[in-house]
């Protein structure tokens, strides 16, 4: 084959170019050769090929022209083939969707006040998937549903409406964060989850305080407008109190407190887009945190002291005095809690104070537990039932059973994270031996294997279910 094919042999061999350009090798439009003799190929549109010496000759030959003053644009359609390519392409430019795209979005109309879901329907959604702290749900469903109105009043009229910050108190696995995290698929507005125990004072090692409202505007799509109304939830803010007894430099204490009250307050700060540090070579953007409601959430640990010592002060002198053990088994201990006893714990009084909303979650019962091991729409044993059903197996608890996993976690002290726990223990032999045996049809699980007494009933396909009820 030839290096340079004549505009004769072209026309009369082009079904031998089709068969050859299928074969995945790229020809130059003009010149017609391929890619392995010409080097690498300049795309145009039309799924046109032009190799980088035609190209130049096509643009030496108009610089001529050009610089001549006798260029005229009928002269392309004289260069051999370019009549075939659509110069339609070169003269309309690039056409870009993308902002097409953006431009609907911006054109979404304002939140409507009659789409806003009312507290008694966020509150309806958070109870599909959080047993128990009645309180803590319809504070927060109230809190949103007044941060949807406000967002959608902005500009109504005079009257602004303050943002309610909210502090929610409550002990290790009772569901602080399980609680945000439900809001966060019922919302429309951006949540970002943030963790306060990796925050440091600016300039040294550690995540700025500003790195929080980078985290709503990527949850935006880094859109400002979206994210200036949208919710941060703050984890673990108890890390932040004030350290006692310590002269070192408390650079992630009192000092990111200090740091975070413009934040709760309402001001203007600078982010980074995409990055978490302002370091990063990346663009800056202006977020205003004025519209932007603020949930902190901590456990707390050892407040309970606090609280007791304060009530056996006020309980402690005279005839009527009340024994100082009094309060050291109340399961509602917390409930009592005042600022006074967050400001000893190590909170300064200017960051409690744009926290007006505080709301304390109740501790773990035994039967609690078995209804988060049973109710919600996840429950930990809808997953093990359905992980055995993938084998054609079916899981069932006995109530005695459940009762025992509720005690051996309320032992451990952590809360419903325990029951995860507990019942990976107790369910790996399981797991390990269904898939051995196909006749297996159903396994009961039973108090005496909970407590360590027996083990669990295995029934196989063939029984009758009068059978199945008699082993029960």
């Amino acid at each position: 084959m030839s290096e340079i094919y004549n505009d004769d042999e072209i026309i009369d061999n082009d079904t031998d170019i089709e068969e050859k350009e299928d074969k995945s090798e790229k020809y130059c439009f003009l010149c017609r050769r391929p890619e392995s003799k010409a080097g690498p190929m300049i795309e145009l549109p039309n799924n046109i090929h032009v190799c980088t010496d035609c190209m130049q000759k096509s643009f030496n030959s108009m610089n001529q022209q050009f610089n001549d003053g006798k260029f005229n644009y009928s002269d392309l359609l004289n260069m051999p083939n370019v009549s075939m390519i659509d110069l339609s392409s070169f003269q309309n430019p690039v056409q870009q969707p993308k902002k097409a795209k953006k431009k609907k979005k911006k054109a979404k109309p304002a939140l409507d006040l009659k789409n806003i879901p009312a507290p008694h329907k966020i509150k309806e959604t958070l109870d599909q998937y959080v047993i128990g702290q009645e309180r803590a749900k319809k504070v927060m469903s109230v809190a949103v549903y007044n941060h949807y109105k406000r967002v959608a009043t902005d500009t109504m009229d005079e009257i602004e409406i303050e943002k309610s910050n909210m502090l929610m108190i409550g002990p290790t696995g009772c569901g602080k964060t399980y609680l945000v995290k439900t809001l966060a698929k019922l919302l429309d507005v951006p949540l970002a989850i943030a963790d306060a125990t990796s925050l440091t004072e600016a300039g040294y090692i550690g995540d700025d305080i500003e790195s929080v409202v980078s985290k709503l505007l990527a949850a935006a799509d880094n859109d400002v407008e979206r994210a200036e109304h949208g919710i941060i939830f703050i984890d673990e803010i108890d890390k932040i109190a004030k350290k006692k007894n310590t002269n070192q430099r408390d650079v992630s204490g009192e000092a990111v407190q200090q740091g975070m009250l413009k934040l709760l307050e309402g001001s203007e700060v600078e982010v980074p887009v995409g990055a978490n540090s302002k370091n990063a070579m990346v663009p800056l953007v202006t977020v205003n945190t004025r519209n932007i409601l603020f949930i902190c959430g901590g456990a707390f640990p050892d407040l309970e002291n606090i609280i007791k010592e304060r009530l056996n002060k006020q309980a402690s002198i005279g005839f009527y005095a009340d024994l100082k053990d009094k309060y050291d088994n109340d399961p509602n201990l917390l409930q009592k809690v005042t600022v006074e006893d967050i400001r000893n714990f190590g909170m300064i009084p200017e960051f409690i104070g744009r926290l007006p909303i505080i709301f304390t979650l109740d501790g773990l019962t035994e039967d609690m537990l078995v209804k988060i091991l049973q109710e919600p729409k996840n429950a930990i044993l809808k997953q093990y039932q359905k992980l055995l059903a993938l084998d054609e197996v079916k899981l069932e608890f006995e109530d005695g059973a459940l009762h025992a996993i509720a005690a051996k976690a309320l032992e451990k002290d952590t809360g419903a994270r325990a029951l995860r726990a507990i019942l990976e223990e107790y369910m790996l032999d399981i797991m390990y031996e269904i898939p051995k045996d196909d006749n297996i049809g159903e396994v009961v699980i039973t108090r005496e294997y909970i407590e360590g007494n027996g083990g669990p009933r295995i029934l196989l396909r063939g029984q009758e279910p009068a059978l199945l009820e008699g082993t029960h």
